[in-house]
């Protein structure tokens, strides 16, 4: 019987291919609109978040601003710094802009970046040729220094820079490396930049303070307590004067902004829903004005000693069909439009199956929900009063 029932269901959609199509049309749009909003907005950020991540989730960045009798922090604090337990390394930066020389072709307005010997330590593949700056480097104040992809290609163009004396503010430093050239909003001036020991920018740049840190953990899983001895540490320093220093955890940011994106998923697939559920208001209509036309069919089968329950599968049957064949279509246009809205914005394609889980499984569920009415008005239908409309 439930075969029967099964090919009756499909029988009669296929006889009304255009109010069929309509119905469907909701649940399409409603399905399609999950799909396409949910896995564009993941893939992109995805992508955010990939960028976020290479700024170091193992990372906690300090920023100075210092009081008016000291305006950052010095080597001391450093060391203070490095010190502290589950703490894999300290890299202060120094940073301003100047010229550079090389053969009397000049570059302004170039990017000093002062590092250490730990920050090409945590980023290895930094260096694209070279190699990276050394403890002997940071100690002894060599004049070395390693520059971006741009300024290799403007400067040193068809030749090898290594080992080539570069003037930095009238100064000769000797290039021991080039920079790997990045197309990430992190790290593009890294591709306009010139780094070179902070123990020699801090001459080039006349200052004597360092205003920026970053403190790499050596287990992340303590980084409240990481950064609540950091925060000692430079109370301590700066005589506990108020809005002397900012501590930046990059692992909780990540961590927040993974909440964010998780809240604006649900909150947009929320909204999408809302299309599903006028897509099921359509196809309880359809399936209540197909109750009325039907009145004879369904007399005659009640006549012929069919039970209510069949009758009830039947038409709960069709609204079944109508919810599973607009989900399934609305699956493949809405991960057509992902793929192409992704595509066109540089997003990662990634469509979840958790994503095609929740639309499909939706769309199902709202077949059944607002084909339960219908149904049951045509199980309860009397079959006398129904035949005399013959």
């Amino acid at each position: 019987m439930f075969k029967e029932n099964l090919k009756m269901s499909w029988m009669n959609l296929i006889h009304n291919k255009m109010r069929s199509f309509l119905t469907m049309l909701g649940i399409v749009i409603g399905v399609a609109s999950i799909i396409a909003l949910i896995t564009i907005v993941k893939g992109a950020m995805n992508g955010m978040t990939s960028e976020f991540s290479s700024f170091g989730a193992d990372k906690i960045s300090v920023q100075s601003m210092g009081t008016p009798l000291k305006q950052g922090l010095i080597d001391s604090d450093i060391q203070k710094l490095a010190e502290i337990e589950d703490v894999a390394g300290v890299s202060p930066t120094l940073s301003g802009n100047t010229t550079v020389v090389y053969n009397g072709n000049e570059k302004t307005d170039v990017s000093v970046q002062g590092k250490n010997n730990v920050y090409f330590s945590k980023n290895k593949d930094l260096v694209e040729t070279g190699r990276g700056l050394t403890v002997l480097d940071i100690e002894s104040k060599n004049n070395v220094c390693l520059i971006g992809a741009n300024i290799a290609n403007e400067l040193f163009w068809g030749e090898d820079p290594i080992g080539k004396k570069l003037l930095i503010s009238g100064v000769t430093y000797t290039v021991v490396g080039t920079l790997q050239k990045s197309n990430s909003f992190s790290d593009s001036s890294i591709n306009e930049a010139v780094i070179i020991p902070y123990t020699t920018s801090m001459n080039i740049l006349g200052t004597g303070y360092i205003s920026s840190v970053d403190v790499y953990m050596g287990d992340s899983t303590n980084s409240e307590k990481i950064t609540a001895d950091i925060e000692a540490v430079l109370k301590q320093a700066f005589n506990y004067k108020d809005n002397s220093f900012t501590v930046m955890n990059m692992q909780d940011m990540l961590a927040s902004f993974n909440k964010m994106t998780t809240m604006l998923s649900l909150m947009l697939g929320g909204i999408a829903s809302i299309s599903l559920v006028v897509g099921g208001i359509g196809i309880m209509n359809m399936m209540l004005v197909s109750v009325t036309e039907r009145t004879t069919e369904i007399g005659l089968r009640k006549a012929l000693g069919a039970e209510p329950k069949r009758i009830q599968q039947q038409f709960l049957l069709e609204a079944v069909f109508l919810s599973l064949f607009g989900g399934a279509i609305g699956f493949l246009l809405g991960a057509l439009i992902a793929w192409g809205v992704c595509a066109l914005i540089g997003a990662n394609f990634a469509l979840s199956t958790a994503t095609v889980l929740l639309a499909l499984g939706f769309s199902a569920a709202i077949g059944i929900i607002f084909g339960i009415a219908p149904a049951r008005k045509a199980s309860r239908l009397n079959p006398i009063d129904a035949l005399r409309s013959v």
